[in-house]
């Protein structure tokens, strides 16, 4: 299989993965849309660097991470944030209370700072605490202090709601 091939499939099957992050980490559709992009530019730059020594959902979670944190740190240079009014997700089915509380915890999830955010999607993407400590970089009891107290925060948050 060609590099290109390799790289394509890759990005086909966890795209999910980046997806999620824009999502979490940008205001708008475009903003989303570029976030993805450069993304997917880091990871086909590091493709070559990649030595197989993690799974590729690992590498591929740092290195959006990365990017997203990069991207961040240059909007707040750049003075432009959007709110977001309303965040329009898409799943298979039509339970609108279901629905309803995904929304209301994406929006206190947004509310989250950067490392808090990431930390709260991997957990949620099935990840265990010893594979999100290698995607931070944080140790594995870190992280579980970290999500619990994450937890807790938004249990508040969405408590007050």
């Amino acid at each position: 299989m060609r590099k290109e091939e390799a790289f394509t499939l890759l990005i086909k099957e966890n795209e999910g993965v980046i997806f999620k992050i824009t999502r979490v980490y940008t205001n708008t559709l475009e903003d989303q849309k570029d976030l993805y992009q450069e993304i997917v530019f880091q990871l086909w730059k590091g493709f070559d660097s990649f030595r197989g020594d993690a799974k590729a959902s690992t590498w591929m979670y740092r290195v959006a991470l990365n990017t997203a944190f990069t991207h961040i740190k240059k909007e707040k240079r750049k003075g432009h944030n959007v709110a977001l009014d309303h965040i329009n997700l898409k799943y298979e089915h039509d339970d609108p209370v279901l629905e309803e509380r995904l929304k209301e915890m994406y929006s206190q999830i947004k509310l989250l700072n950067d490392l808090e955010k990431g930390l709260i999607l991997l957990l949620l993407e099935g990840k265990k605490y010893e594979e999100i400590a290698q995607i931070t970089g944080l140790s594995s009891s870190n992280v579980g202090t970290r999500i619990s107290r994450i937890k807790q925060k938004l249990k508040k948050q969405l408590v007050k709601k």
